[in-house]
């Protein structure tokens, strides 16, 4: 028997290690594991050898190693789970391939295209050589033009050329934040370095993490919400070159996290600042009044629920207000036109936002395709709406599920998308395992070892 095992195919063996039983209960979780790193090194690969951007080039290099190295470490540990022994200290640890990740995925390739940005020909239409995407290059020029005319948004019907597609600035206000250290202190090679936009960007996300679980009481992460948070290739991706999502997505959990956690008007702030920021997360505002309205009318009653629900909307409008208004009354035609206009495909100059997903697809059909693809928009808005009566989210993981799957049907149906917007339903789904482990009054402490953590 042992001889006929070791005479069969090659695929046949590799596929043991997903069917195959194993002589202690780890089987399961390094099962996927292997699944995950092998479907991330599929992704990264291809990308790596035929990406039209230079920076997803380098980000695919450094990814195939990163996703190669976990997918060879999980098939290690799955071997040594079937022949009923695990592996001692670091090397037993399901947390190595996230770490590889973590350096190999995000950290090295970011700084070496910060570095190779300084060649400057982010400008230039060359897609092959730009180390950076070009979201980095108009949030920082958003800053210098707020700096200096008092508005982010550059009248295009005003330039003494035929406007392009990155005359715009597609983001509300507070997305000029980012680019700020850049506008204020840049101008040599090393503040430049120092200041790149996407370093902020990354700073953002770490804190608004950091806070999420600082507000849950640091409750164990397992390693399944880390793989879809932080260790897929479209977070790794986006973290070394362009970035702006990331800190977006983060500043919403982080509302989700203080509206879970009573702190209803600090939610409504920070939710104003991500609407602020894109407006693409409006919807999530629906989803977190409702989160407030039913937990504090469980907790305490009624008039109780309607008071923090005021507080939250309160807080939501007035500091939505006083974000957009200053820009606004600058130039009101740009405003519309950048941030309203231009996402939806209505501007002067049409949005390249394009992708594979549905969405996008049936809309270039024709005419028709078009108004199938906003009716089918309209139909999973109502679909969330019915969602949300009947089964009302009560903690912040059912919030946020809601989010994620609001989200991703926008994303997947909206004409004017790019796939790289599922980076947010991804992220929202890990913070959703998350919430639910701090949720749970059973689960483990945060001390448990990690090593068989699923």
């Amino acid at each position: 028997m042992g001889t006929e095992v070791g005479q069969a195919p090659a695929w046949r063996r590799a596929a043991r290690l997903f069917t195959a039983s194993a002589r202690t209960g780890e089987a399961a979780p390094l099962r996927w594991d292997l699944g995950f790193y092998l479907a991330c090194l599929a992704f990264a690969l291809p990308t790596a050898l035929v990406s039209e951007f230079y920076g997803y080039r380098v980000w695919g290099t450094f990814a195939t190693v990163a996703y190669g190295f976990g997918a060879a470490h999980s098939g290690y540990l799955l071997l040594s789970a079937r022949r009923g022994r695990t592996p001692r200290g670091v090397a037993g640890s399901r947390w190595c391939g996230i770490a590889a990740v973590a350096l190999l995925a995000m950290i090295i390739p970011l700084a070496l295209l910060v570095i190779r940005r300084l060649t400057g020909v982010d400008w230039l239409i060359t897609p092959f050589s730009w180390a950076a995407q070009p979201e980095v290059w108009v949030i920082e020029r958003s800053a210098d033009l707020l700096l200096h005319h008092g508005t982010p948004y550059v009248d295009v019907t005003a330039l003494d050329r035929p406007p392009v597609v990155n005359d715009y600035t597609p983001y509300g206000p507070v997305m000029t934040v980012f680019g700020l250290p850049r506008a204020l202190f840049g101008g040599t090679p090393l503040t430049d370095a120092l200041t790149d936009a996407r370093w902020m960007f990354a700073l953002a996300a770490c804190a608004c993490v950091l806070g999420t679980l600082k507000l849950l009481k640091w409750p164990r992460v397992p390693v399944g919400a880390a793989q879809l948070a932080l260790a897929c290739p479209l977070t790794a991706l986006t973290w070394a070159v362009a970035g702006p999502d990331l800190a977006i997505v983060g500043l919403l959990v982080l509302s989700c996290a203080l509206a879970a956690t009573g702190r209803v008007a600090w939610s409504g702030v920070v939710l104003a600042l991500v609407i602020s920021a894109k407006l693409i997360v409006a919807p999530a505002a629906a989803v977190l009044a409702v989160l407030v309205l039913v937990r504090r009318g469980l907790d305490h009653h009624k008039r109780s629920g309607r008071a923090a629900l005021a507080r939250f909307a309160a807080a939501l409008v007035a500091t939505t207000v006083a974000l957009h208004l200053p820009v606004y009354l600058v130039d009101p035609a740009a405003f519309v036109e950048h941030v309203i206009r231009f996402p939806l495909g209505m501007g002067v100059v049409r949005s390249p936002a394009a992708s594979p997903l549905p969405g996008h697809l049936i809309a270039e059909t024709g005419p028709f395709g078009q108004v199938t693809a906003f009716v089918l928009v309209g139909a999973a808005a109502v679909a969330m709406v019915a969602w949300l009566v009947r089964r009302p989210p009560a903690n912040g993981s059912g919030a946020l599920l809601r989010v994620a799957v609001g989200l991703g049907a926008l994303i997947l149906l909206t004409p004017a998308t790019r796939y790289g917007y599922l980076v947010y339903p991804l992220i929202l789904l890990g913070a959703h395992l998350v919430f639910r482990v701090a949720e749970d009054p059973a689960a483990p402490p945060a001390q448990q070892s990690v090593t068989t953590s699923s």
